[in-house]
Order: structure tokens, then sequence, then C-alpha cells
């Protein structure tokens, strides 16, 4: 190429994935694209070619000779792709243009029944015999919609002729290939079930059992479902229950304690019991009456642990609410072999809650919020954003609503240059929402440097403390073990941030003030104790309160004296790394084994420190992971004919039951819920909730014409092993200890005092 050649820069605007594979040079007025393989150069043909090139694709462009295997299938996949597109395209023009409805339909309606390429949907030709059909807007002297401001409004203009188009297009579908799909959504939306039902485990073999019966298929009758399928149901799941409930003997169990508050005033309680395998529901009370009074709520947590068996409990986990915390000490009194113990999640929410609350936090969440909101109430700007974003969403849900804030900034902050390129992009200019108040919000706070670095700051604050409700709410492995390092780099990365001790105390604070302030959980210094990853890293004498956690747990929990002095002794083997602890497999498994299993595995010359080991190794910290507040529990204590009720509270059982056996074996995979959906707005409602909605017909915001999301990656579930990984094996920071040691002397003067 001759001296005159311009090197063009590939910007973020240009999405095919073939332009990563390229350099793009400028010569004089031509354009050309250079493989950045095999340095051939195209003076035509544009990126397609290109992609044709990379895939092998003959015909158009030579073969790429030097392309890697995994670019060329990426190149022919990517084709293949949009020869689909082409003919489903071609598809749905063909049946547009079968349907013998023209006449009827004006020509300005067609655009509502399909949601193509076209961001804006215009009616400038629509009939005057068609304004009576608007609802929310009038018609101008050119039959444009005018402009109309309705607070707290979610009408849009609706027209029935197209109405009638998209009921003849529907009509049509059914009697083709999509009369399966159409079917169930129409039983779906007739029923009034969540349309996340479609996600459940259980939602498929339905649909694989209903073909497999073939035509002639009978359906259960309705005394079918709540008869003899129900009987077999419930005796299914007993029996798994009991199952569980027999492995106590050897690993102990926590009881959970979970509250929910229904729309007429009523305080529901549910109890679950946290096994090894899983979690598993008991029972709950419709607990109104007594969830106000700590003696009364004493009792009914006394009742619950002796159905369950106190020499099976090491802990009962509730909120909390003063009301809890006075009833969870007298029973840890009546009962001197187990612990009351805060719900670690719900200390962690407190926590995250706080740190909103300062100014300087709170004004960028605020200012974040603006973004969001402008984004998630304009269909042109929710699809133009998946589109740069390949789909991804910014907002996140978090496992409680304080989460969900922090979980959000930083999905905001990872998508920092995409959002970047957007607003700045052609696409963005010529956007009419672009030139709205929030449009050019949004542009300012996008392009504001120190907008993120504020966002970063935050994001380097609050990941340590999301990564430690990751680890408590993780399914698969029990966080007993991990915990107490999580807060502990909790304090320590804050350090590191804001270094100076004015700065960094003030969320440290805030994290005593509701995690080691009010109450100590030796149950956790335990765990600290007993996890050989932590335990072995650690060079020379242990902390005293971490020794002292596990002093305390012996005494607690081991009831026979001679017992505990056996595990006394038991313990020199441990820390000496003597007898099967020594092993070379037993020291390069520290850190790779779960911390239950190690013990089982090398313990064997210490049975005593073993089963205690691997009793409070397998404890849960937190019972919001299992909540489900969408089984309607509160049925059951509004029935009070005897039978119907003991019909009721068996499906409550069942339906509890599948649901947290579903939850520890469904595999972790990509969230398919839309943020936007009922089932996440409740989470996000702060960051999409518009006051005012406008509707102008030039610049329409119409869900259908949503671009579904599908690169949202869930914050609900998976495994926190990637945490746990980060969690490093250092621990010699004093002033961490020594604050965590002021924090239980103040709560022991505090219960001194009470």
């Amino acid at each position: 190429m001759g001296s005159n050649v311009e090197i063009v820069p590939i910007t973020s605007q240009k999405h095919d994935p073939a332009w990563k594979h390229c350099q793009m040079f400028k010569n004089g007025d031509k354009v050309h694209l250079q493989c950045l393989y095999c340095s051939k150069v195209f003076k035509g043909g544009g990126i397609h070619r290109i992609k044709e090139h990379l895939a092998g694709q003959k015909g158009n462009a030579s073969t790429c000779l030097r392309v890697p295997a995994e670019v060329k299938t990426a190149m022919q996949q990517s084709l293949d792709g949009v020869v689909v597109k082409k003919k489903k395209k071609q598809k749905i023009e063909e049946e547009i243009a079968s349907v013998n409805r023209v006449d009827s339909v004006p020509e300005g309606f067609a655009g509502n029944c399909q949601s193509g390429d076209d961001e804006f949907v215009h009616f400038s030709n629509v009939n005057e015999t068609s304004s009576s059909a608007l609802v929310g807007g009038t018609l101008g002297n050119e039959g444009e919609v005018k402009k109309r401001r309705i607070s707290g409004s979610s009408v849009i203009p609706i027209a029935t002729a197209g109405v009638d188009y998209c009921t003849a297009l529907v009509e049509k579908r059914v009697g083709g290939g999509d009369g399966v799909q159409i079917a169930i959504a129409r039983f779906l939306y007739d029923i009034g079930a969540p349309l996340s039902a479609v996600n459940s485990d259980h939602f498929q073999p339905m649909v694989d059992a209903i073909a497999s019966g073939g035509p002639n298929v009978v359906p259960p009758s309705y005394h079918d479902i709540r008869g003899w399928i129900l009987k077999g149901s419930v005796e299914e799941v007993k029996s798994d229950v009991n199952k569980q409930m027999e492995t106590l003997e050897r690993t102990g169990c926590s009881v959970l304690v979970d509250q929910r508050n229904t729309s007429d005033g009523r305080t529901l309680l549910s109890f679950l019991v946290s096994c090894p395998e899983r979690v598993v529901f008991v029972k709950s009370v419709d607990a109104s009456d007594t969830v106000n009074s700590p003696d009364r709520l004493y009792e009914l947590l006394k009742q619950v642990v002796e159905e369950v068996g106190v020499q099976h409990i090491l802990q009962v986990i509730t909120g909390v609410e003063d009301r809890y915390v006075i009833a969870g000490k007298k029973l840890s009194e009546t009962f001197p072999t187990l612990y009351w113990s805060p719900c670690a999640a719900h200390c962690i929410d407190l926590i995250l809650n706080d740190f909103a609350k300062l100014e300087w936090i709170n004004g960028i969440i605020e200012k974040a919020r603006s973004i969001t909101r402008f984004v998630y109430n304009h269909t042109a700007v929710v699809n133009m954003m998946r589109r740069y974003t390949f789909g991804i969403d910014i907002l996140q849900r978090g496992l409680t609503r304080s989460a969900t804030n922090f979980v959000t900034l930083k999905q905001m902050v990872d998508l920092k240059d995409t959002l970047q390129g957007m607003v700045t992009s052609y696409e963005w200019i010529d956007c009419p929402f672009s030139k709205q108040p929030g449009g050019l919000e949004m542009l300012d706070l996008v392009s504001d440097q120190s907008f993120w670095s504020s966002c970063t700051r935050i994001v380097c604050l609050t990941q340590p403390l999301l990564r430690v409700l990751r680890i408590i709410c993780d399914r698969k492995r029990p966080p007993m073990g991990y915990v107490y390092a999580g807060m502990y780099r909790v304090k320590e990365e804050i350090k590191k941030e804001f270094l100076k001790r004015e700065d960094y105390v003030v969320y440290w604070n805030i994290i005593d003030q509701w995690w080691e302030g009010k109450w100590n959980v030796p149950l956790r210094a335990a765990g600290f104790y007993l996890n050989p990853k932590f335990f072995y890293s650690i060079k020379g004498n242990i902390h005293g309160d971490i020794q002292s956690g596990l002093f305390d747990c012996i005494e607690r929990l081991v009831p026979e004296v001679d017992v505990q002095a056996q595990i006394i002794t038991e313990r020199n083997s441990y820390k000496n790394a003597s007898s099967d602890f020594g092993r070379r497999v037993a020291v390069r498994t520290r850190e790779t084994m779960l911390p239950d299993e190690w013990w089982a595995t090398y313990g064997g010359s210490c049975p005593n420190l073993t089963r205690l080991a691997i009793r409070i190794l397998n404890q849960a910290c937190s019972s919001i992971r299992y909540k489900q507040d969408d089984i309607p529990i509160e049925r059951v204590h509004d029935t009070k004919n005897g039978l119907e009720n003991q019909r009721l509270s068996d499906l409550v059982f069942y339906q509890y039951n599948s649901r947290l056996r579903d939850i520890m074996t469904k595999k972790e995979e990509q969230d398919t819920l839309d943020p936007l959906s009922y089932e996440n707005v409740r989470f996000l409602e702060d960051w999409v909730n518009s006051k005012d909605v406008f509707i102008d017909e030039s610049m329409k915001s119409d869900w259908a014409a949503i671009d579904p999301p599908h690169g949202n990656k869930s914050m609900l579930g998976g495994h926190s092993e990637d945490y746990i990984n980060e969690l490093e094996t250092v621990f010699d920071d004093a002033e961490i200890f020594s604050r965590a040691k002021e924090g239980m002397e103040e709560t022991i003067e505090e219960n001194v005092a009470r």
C-alpha cells in the first residue's frame, strides 16, 4: 500500500465479531480491510467478505490459511446466524402477506405486530376513522398523536384494527408449529400463574410427559391433583426429609427461622432445618400474636427445638430484631448445648444499608439510578443498550435489596467503556431520546470521569462484603469455615483502600455495630480454627480470640467433661500436624477439599475432635437463601376446616421441600429472567421506577418491542468457589483482631447489664 494510506481505528460501534480480526485503512476516499492473520487486503465487499474469508467459505473471497481454528468456527457460526435471520424474516413476511386482512388494517398499524429492527413505529397515515380506537392520546390535524404527560400511568395508544390483525396472525401461528407454545402461554395467562413458572425444573419434564403420551393422553382431573397425586407426592417428599434427618446424629443441624409479613398485616414464621445435603422445611406458624412478645416467641422457639431434637441442634438462627435477641438468649440459657445466632446475611444487609446512607455514597447511587431509570423506561434506549452490551443488562438483582444497589453499581462499572461508546455513537446522536433532559443527563454522567472514579471506589469498598454474602448464601459449600476469614478480609481491604485511619474507621464502626458489636458468635471463630486452609497458614501462635471461640464451643456443644478433656488432648495432634494430619496427601488437600470432608478423611486418630469439627463445619449461617415468599402459606392459616387445613398443610410441605431440593441440585446457569420482570422489579424498583410516564407517539415506549436480554449472569445461585479462592491465607493485622476483641467485650458488658 502507498504512503498515503491512513490507519483507521475500529471503534466500539463496530459490533460484528469479524471486526476483531481485521485492520481498517483509508486510502484517499476508499476504505480497505486487511486480515490480521494472512495480511490479505480487501478493497471491497465490506466486513461480510472478511468474515467469509476467515470462515473459509468459498465464493466471494479467498480462504485464509492462517486463521486459528476457533476463529474460523466463530465466523462460520456468525454467517450461519445471518442466514437463519434472513430466513426467519422471510417467513414472517410471508405470514403477513398470507393473512388476507390488508383492506381492513391501516398501513400504519402493521408495525404493532412485530418487533423487528425498526425502533420507532409511526402512525402518520392513520385514517380519521381510527381515531376513536386510540387511548391516552389525541390526534392533531395531520393525524399525529400529541404528547401527553401522565403521572403514574402506563396507558399507551392501542388500535383495535391492529389488535384484530395481531389476532389473525396468532390464529395462523396456532395452526402452524407454534400451537404448543401459544397453548401453554394462554394457560398460564388464564390461571394468573407467574410467567417465570416456565423456568421451573419440573416444566420440561411435564412437557416431555405430555408429548410421550401422544394424542390420546388423558390429563389429570381436579380431584386427581388434590387427591392421590398429592398424597403420593407428599409421601415421597416426607421419605426424603426423613432420610436427611437421619444424618443429624453425625453432622448436627441449625434451625432456621424465616419471617414473612403478609399484605394484611400478619406475621408468618417458617421453620427450616439445615442438613448436610440440603435444607428441609418443617412447618409454618401464624405468629401474629406471638412475634412482638419475646416471652411468647421464646416458647415457640423452645417448642420447635424440642420437636427437632435438642441433641442434634448446634444453633438457632433468627433475625436481629431485639425481640429475637432476647428470646434467643433465653433459649440458649434453657438449652446450654446450643447457641442462638443472628442471620449473617441480614447483618451484611444492614451493613450495606448503612454504607448506602453515607452522603457521598448515596449521592453516587442516585446519579447511577438516574441513568438506569432513563434507560429502562424507553424501549429504543433499552434495545440500543442491549445491542452495545451484547444482551447484558446494567441492572443486576442481588441477594438482598441493599446488595442490589452495589451489585448493579459494579455491573455499571464493568460496562463503563460500552456505555461511553454508546453515548458517543452516531446512533445515540440520531436517537430522539438523547435530546431529552434524561438523555442529556445520562451523557454528562457517563462522560464524567469523577463519577466513574467514585463508582470504582464504592465497588472496591463493597465488593469484599458482597463476596462474604455469596459465601454465606452458597448452596453447596457450608460457610461456617469461611465467614470469619471473609470478614477479616473485608476490614483489611477497606483499610488498604482508604489508608488513613480516620477514613477507614468510619466503615469499620458500621461493621462492628452489626457484626461484632452486638453479639458474639463463637461458632464462626471455631470454624476458622478448624478449617485447615486457614489454620495451617498462620505463622506462630493463633490469635487468642480464635482459640477462645473453639474452647467456648467445646464447653457448650460437648456436655461430657471427659470428652472435653479428650478433645483438648487431640487438638495437639491437629496443631502439630502429627499422625494422619501430617501426611503429604493431607497437606496437599488442605485447600482443595471441603473442610468437613478433610476431617472425615484424615481425622481418624482424633475421633472426638473430628466429630466436633464435622458438626461445626457443616452449619449454615443464614436463612435468606431459602426464602420462598411466593408459596401461599397463608392459605393454611386461613382455612378453619380441619380436613382441608391438613390437605393444604401437606401441599405447602411438598411445595417448600420440593423447591429447597431444587435449589440444592440446580446447576449454575444464566439468569433467564428479565430485570424488568415482576419477580425482579420488586428488588430493583428504585433503579427502574419513573415518577412520570411520557407518551409521545413519535418516541414511543412499547414493551412488545423490547429485545430480550440473553447474557445476564445469575447473582442468586451458583457456587462461591471463586470467592473462596480470593480469601488469602495471611492474617497478621493486630488492629483488626483488637477491634474484634473490643466488640466482644462490649457484648459481654451489655449482657451483664441486661
